[in-house]
């Protein structure tokens, strides 16, 4: 399924209905450049489980826990792991196969460990069509 959005409003509705829809135990995978979105994204999907507290990038904790929504939300950005034992040392199966949803920003730096069910998504930026244009990939849902 592709998704286009205008602006970073449209970009966290989607993420929005995302995280209205999340079951227990999914992994949703999100990749695209710097500042194409991604937090952004991850503040709608956090908003769609009912998380009011300020949602940010975890870049230099890696994961951050979010208990107060309807399901627990996990948000990893792995964009600076050295190597998959530091997501060992973490207890990533923890969360991966826990009762909440998980959000890895950065995933295909860790690939190998990702659940094959796991839900694609890459967001893209395209100049041409305009600064705050983006298109949203989502692989393994059926609709959204």
């Amino acid at each position: 399924m592709i998704i286009e959005t205008k602006n970073a409003r449209q970009t966290y509705e989607v993420g929005e209905k995302i995280g209205r829809q999340a079951t227990p135990g999914q992994v949703y995978t999100l990749v695209g450049d710097l500042g194409v979105g991604k937090t952004v994204f991850t503040q709608g999907v956090a908003g769609g489980l009912g998380i009011t507290e300020p949602v940010s990038s975890p870049t230099f904790t890696i994961i951050q826990e979010y208990e107060e929504g309807r399901l627990p939300f996990y948000h990893f950005d792995v964009y600076r792991i050295g190597c998959i034992e530091e997501m060992d040392e973490i207890g990533y199966e923890d969360y991966f196969y826990g009762k909440g949803i998980c959000l890895i920003e950065w995933a295909n730096l860790i690939e190998e460990i990702i659940p094959e069910d796991a839900i694609s998504i890459t967001i893209e930026k395209d100049l041409e069509k305009g600064f705050d244009y983006r298109r949203m990939i989502i692989e393994g849902m059926e609709k959204l």
